[in-house]
């Protein structure tokens, strides 16, 4: 595999990424997320552009074409399945499996997805709550990143301590840093845990149900995580 095949997958997750979580992918918004300068980004995305993988549009943003688009979601749906694996299988710590799996994204074959398929007995969404695209591909249905979520930190404006939520999924963005994914690995934060939260001094205070002790979280934190009102 070579570095420039690795590098255009990264950029087609990268921009499948900003999508799912509403941002309009940009060249600097790629920078920001893969750390790359922005003379990198730019020559990277006119090679992907030559090569018909993504237009430039008149506002700067960046728009996958349907051979881009096709690309993106396979490289999506060959990482989820790993974090999967990862997770489910191999039992790594979730701060490490999304860092991992960016690596065997790039290797997996559609056998493999396949038998993982089979494996994991037909996944519809990573252990991190995002669904898995694409699935159609290898013969099952894919599900939808459920609507009725919003952001803890909208979610703390108009709650109580008596209400409860559920976390439902922690987004890319989020997964990538493995030092607030230990934090929040500690706190018992995971997929499906129910928690209370509660604003405290500039940050939202989470507690999840059959914990002693809660963890506070950053705004730049909170805005990351999405819950579902209710147990």
């Amino acid at each position: 595999m070579t570095d420039l095949v690795d590098t255009t997958e990264m950029y087609l997750r990268t921009i499948l990424d900003l999508e799912e979580e509403g941002i309009t992918p940009m060249r600097a918004r790629i920078a920001e997320r893969l750390d790359h300068s922005g003379p990198t980004v730019s020559q990277t995305i006119a090679r992907m552009e030559r090569h018909g993988l993504v237009h430039v549009e008149s506002d700067r943003s960046l728009a996958l074409t349907p051979e881009g688009r096709e690309r993106a979601v396979s490289v999506m749906r060959k990482h989820r399945l790993a974090e999967r694996l990862l997770a489910d299988v191999v039992g790594l710590d979730m701060a490490y499996v999304h860092d991992e799996a960016c690596r065997w994204e790039h290797v997996m074959s559609e056998r493999v997805e396949r038998r993982l398929v089979e494996l994991l007995n037909s996944p519809k969404y990573s252990p991190y709550g995002n669904a898995i695209p694409g699935l159609e591909e290898l013969g099952i249905t894919s599900e939808r990143d459920d609507p009725k979520t919003v952001t803890l930190s909208i979610a703390a404006k108009d709650s109580s301590p008596e209400d409860r939520f559920t976390l439902a999924r922690f987004p890319e963005v989020l997964q990538a840093d493995i030092d607030v994914m230990k934090v929040l690995g500690r706190a018992g934060m995971e997929r499906g845990s129910v928690i209370s939260i509660e604003p405290k001094n500039g940050a939202i205070h989470v507690l999840v149900d059959g914990y002693d002790e809660g963890v506070d979280l950053d705004p730049e934190v909170a805005d990351h995580i999405v819950v579902k009102r209710g147990a």
